[in-house]
């Protein structure tokens, strides 16, 4: 079996709003992408929000999340999120991968985000933020 890694952030402004993408593939989520050779998590995660998005992220690293799944026959896939705070709002779509992008609050994020499981990853993450 084939494994696979990525990168990303779940992404809050000063409003509390979270940053979603939506992916040429049709489907709402996080902002996120392969490790590169050499890169650590953390990397990685700063490096593929600011690819896609344009925004500067601080993470918090002590706040990560994975999830585990098959994308296709005889692929482990783990992605590993991580907590992070926006530097800016502006923001820039990286056209060759995603469709559309923007901020949306709690309970708009909860109806677009597409996959259970990121929708369980926003509200953890959502408590955690506020437990801050």
């Amino acid at each position: 079996m084939k494994k696979e890694k990525s990168c990303g952030a779940i992404i809050y402004n000063n409003e509390n709003k979270v940053l979603i993408v939506k992916h040429n593939e049709g489907h709402w989520d996080f902002p996120k992408g392969h490790m590169e050779k050499g890169e650590d998590e953390y990397q990685t995660a700063i490096r593929e929000v600011k690819e896609e998005t344009s925004v500067d992220i601080e993470l918090y690293k002590n706040n990560r999340y994975t999830i585990n799944y098959s994308p296709k026959e005889d692929v482990d896939k783990t992605v590993v999120f991580f907590l992070a705070k926006s530097k800016s709002d502006t923001l820039k779509k990286q056209d060759s991968e995603i469709a559309n992008i923007g901020w949306f609050s709690y309970d708009e994020a909860l109806e677009v985000l597409t996959y259970d499981t990121a929708k369980e990853l926003l509200k953890k993450s959502y408590s955690d933020l506020n437990s801050k």
